[in-house]
């Protein structure tokens, strides 16, 4: 049975009392603990009604009042609908968030083209720049949604605002009940943690909390780990490839399709040059390879100058200019140092 709003609330201060004491409440008590702003008299009415309803008992004359089971089933079925209600407002500020931060990668990934091809304009070389990576990065908030009576769509965000989708193929659909039962396990539990910090004692009461569902949430926990795999892989942009036709020493039969293909294709060659200027003892300063001082077997007759920037917000990335070797060294490490002292403003700005 509903309760009328005044009846609910002295319900739940009897029960949050007597949660507190172990004792039997009193109109008075709840009169002055309370924030009702209701007599004594008023109070001893309404909980008469409650005691008439079977919300609350009386142990013995004279004694106040204590919560029956059927109160305490109230009380814990309110409760949960209010933090039901209380994460369905969260969900939709967390889907209003997740949309800005899609939007503000892809801005970002703009941000880095446009800076790549500066650099290659300005500099008449190539150019590389890379997203930022957070090798530990939390999560922030995970949001599921069921797309149709057979896909479950799962968002992870992370701690430095890298948003993942996944799209799982359920065998049955779950009810928008059950799909918010499992968006409030998961942020409980997940919340501000890194992979490191998901233990299997964590994953094994979660499955237990799950009950029914303790498969479909193993499924969302692979998906999860998966994607936080997946945002340590780094995307390289690239500029300016042409420009390296102007250096006659550079243009050779053989070679020169070999350095294109490296600077156009961005595959393992560039991987590796980045890992190798991250590894770097002076990691967040100037690196310079010269001919066979590179890693990259295609690069060996260039001049490679590279810098690791760091975003305030966590992450950190690599940017390089790449050249013959009779480069301006002194104007290319003057504009690596001056562009990663600004880049955190730049992606603020541009983000």
């Amino acid at each position: 049975m509903d309760l009328d709003e005044r009846k609910m609330k002295i319900l739940k201060a009897i029960i949050a009392t007597y949660l507190e004491t172990g004792e039997p409440v009193g109109s008075r008590t709840i009169a002055k603990d309370s924030d009702l702003n209701l007599s004594s008299a008023t109070i001893r009415n309404e909980m008469a009604d409650l005691e008439e309803l079977g919300y609350i008992l009386q142990p013995h004359t004279s004694a106040g009042r204590i919560p029956s089971d059927l109160g305490y089933r109230y009380y814990v079925d309110r409760l949960m609908e209010e933090k039901e209600s209380e994460f369905r407002s969260r969900e939709n500020e967390m889907r209003e968030e997740r949309d800005q931060l899609l939007q503000k990668m892809d801005r970002m990934e703009e941000a880095m083209k446009k800076i790549a091809d500066l650099l290659a304009a300005s500099t008449n070389y190539a150019t590389l720049i890379t997203t930022p990576q957070n090798k530990s990065a939390k999560l922030k908030f995970i949001q599921l949604s069921m797309i149709d009576s057979s896909r479950l769509l799962v968002v992870v965000v992370l701690g430095n605002d890298t948003v993942k989708n996944m799209l799982m193929n359920m065998e049955e659909p779950l009810t928008n009940e059950e799909v918010l039962k499992l968006n409030i396990l998961l942020n409980s539990f997940l919340q501000g943690l890194t992979l490191n910090e998901i233990t299997l004692e964590l994953v094994h009461t979660m499955k237990a909390q799950a009950g029914m569902h303790a498969s479909v949430l193993e499924d969302i926990l692979n998906g999860i780990v998966e994607a936080i795999h997946e945002a340590d892989d780094m995307q390289i942009f690239t500029s300016g490839a042409t420009n390296m036709l102007k250096y006659p020493e550079l243009v050779s039969p053989g070679h020169t399709s070999a350095l294109l293909d490296t600077l156009v294709e961005k595959g393992n060659a560039l991987v590796q040059l980045v890992d190798d200027t991250v590894n770097q003892e002076e990691r967040h300063g100037i690196q310079v390879y010269i001919g066979n001082e590179t890693p990259v077997q295609s690069l060996k007759n260039c001049s490679i100058v590279t810098a690791t920037y760091e975003l305030k917000d966590g992450g950190t990335g690599t940017v390089g200019i790449i050249g013959p070797k009779r480069m301006d060294y002194h104007k290319v490490v003057d504009t690596l140092k001056n562009l990663t002292e600004d880049l955190d403003d730049i992606f603020n700005n541009k983000t």
